[in-house]
């Protein structure tokens, strides 16, 4: 199998039917086919070879599939810029990367000013600005059709994913072939596990990025022959509206998105019941906003996990799960589900595995695994570890009797109060548990007599109201003594990364505010 057989075969088989849209027009499986090969063969009719590096800043559309996929058959690299995280972060991914192209959107915000310094030697643009900068169709209309592409090594890299460090610099994990037809298969086995079968047709709404975690649909819903729409950072109400539109039986979202729907009524998010599979990633989901979730939007549920450096879904919660966490054994849902078929995950401390029960470092190896960072040995700030074909994840976590896989948090997020190690996701889940609470943060500050002191942030629903002292009440019903926190404060929103993620490097310094001022 290669991901050039995979875009071949959709088109072989599915052809004449419309493979992706966005607001401005859509490709058919046997358009989006030829025009991946030709651009795959005209960037390097204008200088680009394969193996080279090639930055894209690109707006969810038509376009950044094609050009992910061309980049792909045609053994470029990928670097993929995140159009919401700016200027600044695109320039250091560009110095540690040194791209020999990149392939813009002019409409994208600052995209412009950034090219104008850009270091690389060829510039694309998605479509003609009245530059003279080629363009994607220039390119493609001057390539030879039909050209051959030649065999890809599964080990030869097809992109860098990039995250930040633990200094804030970004960080570049290697990802090859190999990793993306492993995502694949898990993808179709686990994550989607039958749910494109049927006489309906599958339309998939691509509401997150594709160059996260949405991306990795793109390839099992071109084999199955399913729709796939792109929507360029909707709001929650816009989601809803083209689900309904489109008629969409498919979507993946980031809980903080799943939260936001939740304040919609029962009416307002009556089309999204028909999804056949709404699946969450990139942070855990409140128990809470699960059952809602199960009750209120859709009862086909997929909780996938992963990271940059070893490609999701490593771990899936399937469908069933969540019926049997809502309908039997609540403690599924504090779960992350099971390992994906070829995936070995261990928890260990100290290089040694621990006994199923007991906290160590979950540890992962197998074919999702990335071969490794770009410039590795120039960086001290990676915060995970590659280890003769391990991943040293830095996540905290457990395996249960039952088979389940429990993350506690990030080894450099647990707080050490008065001798005691807590892990914040355990005291979240708890004031997350309370009705009227809907986001909520928690993180250890310095303190002169316990080492650090427990403090939380949360936002309430639209339609409640929780005070402090009433949620501190409850912190002390729920949680013993050295778990609860020593302040918690209502705040309006939270601050979140890019990927919708709540960005703990922002909340702790809100907090450390908030603490001061609550202390004069």
């Amino acid at each position: 199998m290669s991901i050039e057989n995979v875009v071949l075969g959709a088109a072989s088989k599915y052809g004449p039917e419309v493979a992706v849209e966005d607001d401005e027009g859509s490709l058919t499986f046997s358009q989006l086919s030829d025009r991946v090969h030709q651009l795959a063969v005209g960037l390097d009719k204008v200088g680009v070879s394969p193996g080279d590096r090639v930055l894209v800043l690109l707006r969810n559309s038509v376009a950044s599939i094609e050009v992910d996929l061309a980049l792909t058959v045609g053994g470029y690299i990928r670097v993929a810029l995140n159009p919401r995280v700016g200027e600044r972060d695109w320039a250091r991914i560009e110095q540690d990367c040194a791209p020999r192209a990149l392939i813009f959107d002019p409409r994208v915000d600052g995209a412009t000013d950034f090219v104008s310094r850009s270091t690389a030697e060829i510039v694309i643009e998605v479509q003609g600005s009245g530059s003279a900068r080629p363009t994607l169709d220039e390119i493609i209309a001057d390539a030879p059709f039909g050209a051959s592409l030649g065999t890809l090594d599964p080990a030869s890299l097809c992109a860098l994913h990039y995250s930040s460090g633990t200094t804030g610099v970004p960080k570049g994990a290697q990802r090859s072939h190999a990793n993306r037809l492993a995502s694949l298969r898990a993808m179709r086995e686990h994550v989607l596990e039958g749910s494109l079968d049927g006489l309906e047709p599958s339309v998939f709404i691509h509401a997150g990025p594709v160059i996260h975690t949405s991306g990795l649909f793109v390839l099992p819903l071109l084999e199955a022959g399913g729709r796939q729409v792109l929507l360029d950072h909707p709001h929650p109400e816009d989601m809803i509206d083209a689900i309904e539109k489109h008629g969409g039986t498919h979507t993946a979202l980031v809980p903080t998105v799943v939260a936001r729907l939740l304040d919609f009524d029962d009416a307002r998010l009556a089309p999204m019941r028909r999804l056949r599979m709404l699946a969450y990633a990139g942070a855990p989901m409140p128990v809470e906003h699960l059952r809602q979730a199960y009750h209120r939007i859709t009862p086909n549920l997929v909780q996938y996990y992963g990271m940059v450096e070893a490609i999701p879904p490593l771990t899936v919660l399937t469908t069933a799960d969540h019926r049997r966490g809502v309908t039997e054994d609540a403690d599924v849902l504090h779960s992350v589900g099971k390992p994906c078929t070829g995936v070995e995950i261990e928890f260990c401390d100290g290089g040694e595995t621990v006994a199923d029960g007991q906290i160590g470092e979950l540890v992962v190896s197998g074919p999702s695994v990335s071969p490794g960072y770009h410039n590795a040995e120039t960086r001290t700030d990676l915060g995970k570890s590659h280890d003769k074909g391990l991943l040293y994840s830095g996540d905290l976590g457990f395996r249960a009797t039952n088979g389940y896989l429990h993350l506690t948090g990030r080894s450099k997020d647990m707080i050490i109060t008065g001798g005691y190690n807590v892990y914040p996701r355990e005291i979240e889940e708890e004031l997350s548990a309370i009705p009227g609470i809907k986001d909520v943060v928690v993180i250890g500050l310095p303190d002169p007599l316990w080492g650090q002191r427990i403090v939380a942030a949360y936002t309430v629903e639209s339609t409640t109201t929780v005070d402090e002292p009433s949620a501190l009440a409850e912190c002390r019903r729920r949680l013993p003594d050295f778990k609860r926190p020593k302040s918690v404060h209502h705040v309006d929103d939270l601050p979140l990364t890019p990927l919708g993620k709540i960005d703990r490097v922002s909340a702790t310094r809100l907090l450390e505010q908030l603490t001061q001022k609550a202390t004069g």
